[in-house]
């Protein structure tokens, strides 16, 4: 082996540590090597349905794949003799800085992967220096996950059909100490997945949104006339508009971030009323099939709103290569949804923190060989389109 060769483990050296889950899990199992080895045994350890549930998409799940089959489209040119002594993965996000440009997604109702759910992940953020956002429809009280979750934590808001329970979920919010509000617009109908569907998943009846409780129950879809359709006159009866948002915006003191953007005049639009920064989304593939993979979306989206708007992305992250490409193509930062939970479900707190363990060295791996020091040295140089 020449002497000046490197070589880097990413398995975790604390793979025997006892956990903190309080769920039976004491230690990592064996076998993982990479971030995305989670996805692998989440597969052993879950129940098909949910499994089918986590991993699925909405119908025929085009842009599921899509979002995973985007990455293939990039290769990252390597750089020589790069001086990377002072190398670090700190970003800046609006008035936050944070330690790397890793944030756990809003994923809902995680007790169906572990016993505690979000609160396993929310410390398992605050172990690692990774910002949370925690969702509306999380299996526990948002004031009890900001109590486990580390000083970066955003807030995940659904507006309510009721502007009086989305008030309440922002107060309780900005009570809480949550950072940002990261509203979520692409699923005013969330369609059905076909693959849980077939797989007989059913939400199990203990398992419940706790920030909903005790506000106004959304209105039933309503039986419309032969003429009329369900859709447009039913389930999209309560869906948000501009009016909506405006309001929001005037109602709340925290930065929004809005969630679910694909098109570049939609981005033009939240850009001129001032959001603190855009989430390049598609639901994890879950809203509208056929939708573009959010990773061909961001190049477009950062060119029509300039260098200054941040931008995150979301959908597809299954490694640091994965999380370098996005930033290279105009991301501030990324979020990880599947991953955490597949993590949460393999070994709850501690194995959500190895899996950012090694996310974060995967990406500095990946830094450090395509020479860049810092994230802000990341961009489209560092990518060359791959073969087809």
């Amino acid at each position: 082996m020449p002497g000046a060769a490197r070589h880097l483990l990413l398995k975790m050296s604390v793979s025997q540590t006892p956990s903190q889950s309080g769920a039976g899990v004491h230690a990592l199992p064996e076998g993982i090597f990479c971030a995305q080895d989670y996805e692998v045994l989440a597969a052993q350890v879950l129940p098909a349905p949910t499994l089918a549930h986590i991993a699925g998409g909405a119908g025929r799940e085009v842009t599921l794949r899509d979002n995973r089959a985007a990455f293939d489209d990039w290769s990252i040119w390597p750089r020589l003799l790069r001086t990377l002594g002072a190398g670090h993965t700190r970003v800046s996000l609006g008035e936050a800085t944070l330690a790397h440009p890793l944030l756990l997604a809003p994923v809902a109702f995680q007790t169906l992967m572990h016993p505690l759910g979000e609160l396993e992940s929310a410390r398992a953020a605050h172990a690692t220096d990774t910002c949370f956002v925690s969702s509306t429809l999380s299996s526990h009280r948002l004031e009890d996950i900001a109590a486990a979750a580390g000083p970066a934590r955003w807030f995940q808001l659904y507006l309510q059909p009721s502007r009086e329970a989305t008030l309440e979920l922002v107060r309780r919010a900005e009570r809480a100490g949550y950072g940002a509000l990261v509203v979520t617009l692409d699923t005013p109908i969330q369609p059905a997945s076909l693959r849980a569907l077939r797989a007989g998943f059913r939400m199990p009846a203990d398992c419940v949104a706790a920030n909903l409780a005790g506000l106004p129950a959304a209105p039933a879809p309503g039986v419309v006339p032969t003429t009329s359709s369900r859709v447009f006159q039913s389930l999209m009866r309560d869906a948000p508009d501009w009016d909506a948002f405006d309001w929001l915006r005037a109602h709340t003191r925290l930065p929004i971030w809005v969630k679910g953007v694909l098109h570049p005049d939609d981005a033009a639009q939240f850009a001129q009323r001032g959001v603190a920064g855009l989430v390049v989304s598609n639901h994890g593939g879950r809203s509208l099939d056929g939708a573009p993979a959010s990773l061909r979306a961001l190049p477009a989206i950062r060119a029509r709103v300039g260098p200054d708007l941040a931008l995150l992305l979301d959908g597809g992250i299954r490694s640091g290569d994965d999380a370098f490409k996005a930033m290279a193509l105009g991301a501030n930062a990324v979020l990880v949804g599947r991953l955490q939970v597949y993590a949460l479900a393999v070994a709850g707190a501690i194995g959500v923190a190895h899996m950012l363990k090694l996310l974060r060295e995967e990406l500095e791996l990946c830094m450090a060989l395509a020479g860049c020091a810092t994230v802000a040295d990341i961009g489209p140089d560092n990518l060359v389109a791959a073969p087809c």
